[in-house]
């Protein structure tokens, strides 16, 4: 059975976690199919907006989804799953060539919550919560939950949250700069999907360029963040889209932007 769903209208690409019994857990099998709509999604569309089925965004890893790996000591090996399937997901999430949105109803917990924090622009539904749960398992924080948040919301913050392993609702999320915005549950998809429309219609190419650059800041140095930018620019500025919107400006009319 299916564990996700795929959508594409207007540019924008919806890929809704599907397996409502197990509140969107995070299986193995999820993965793959999550991997080939995010292909897809990069393939045909200008922009993504990932969210859950159902009463949750995801409650995490799906626990009952099979035995761990096992390491050469036949002892279980829980980071073995981790490399092979969730790492170069979550990586491929850092590494889209287009924008991602993150529309976050009820649970966002495990690696569950990374996937929705690693969107471009985060839209939390009112009942939408954040948790670290990882402490009450006897497990450390993952997907790339340990890289992204102390970035997101500072050390403090991100400490509270993975030591303390609470429920961090949208509300409080909003308040500390971890979702752009916090919206009635009725709003949430319109308002997700309203946002990816506005950034399926600008310069695609150029907009997958300001997402690298903005996580390469995370860890580059100053030189190396201006040459990121210099050799962005040079790309960005032999665009169809960089042309359109120069005529456009000129011409005081909107750009119609094709995204090449």
């Amino acid at each position: 059975m299916a564990k996700a769903k795929y959508e594409l209208e207007n540019g924008v690409a919806l890929i809704t976690l599907s397996d409502p019994a197990t509140l969107n857990a995070i299986s193995v099998e999820m993965t793959a199919e999550l991997d080939v709509f995010f292909d897809r999604a990069a393939s045909e569309a200008r922009c993504i907006v990932l969210t859950g089925e159902g009463r949750g965004f995801s409650s995490g890893a799906n626990l009952a989804s099979g035995a761990p790996p096992m390491d050469a000591d036949g002892k279980p090996d829980l980071g073995g799953r981790l490399e092979a399937t969730f790492n170069p997901f979550v990586t491929k999430l850092r590494d889209l060539p287009i924008p991602y949105v993150t529309a976050v109803n009820g649970a966002a917990a495990g690696i569950g919550c990374s996937f929705a924090l690693l969107g471009d622009l985060i839209v939390a539904g009112e009942s939408a919560y954040f948790l670290q749960a990882f402490r009450r398992i006897g497990l450390v924080p993952d997907g790339s939950a340990t890289y992204h948040l102390p970035r997101m919301i500072g050390r403090v913050r991100a400490m509270e949250m993975m030591l303390l392993g609470e429920k961090i609702h949208a509300k409080q999320a909003y308040d500390w700069g971890l979702v752009n915005r916090c919206v009635p549950d009725a709003e949430l998809l319109p308002t997700a999907r309203a946002l990816a429309l506005e950034l399926a219609s600008g310069p695609t190419k150029t907009l997958g360029m300001i997402r690298r650059l903005a996580w390469s800041s995370l860890d580059n140095n100053w030189d190396e963040q201006l040459n990121a930018e210099r050799q962005s620019q040079k790309i960005a500025g032999r665009t169809e889209d960089f042309r359109e919107g120069v005529q456009a400006f000129f011409q005081k009319r909107p750009a119609e932007f094709k995204g090449s």
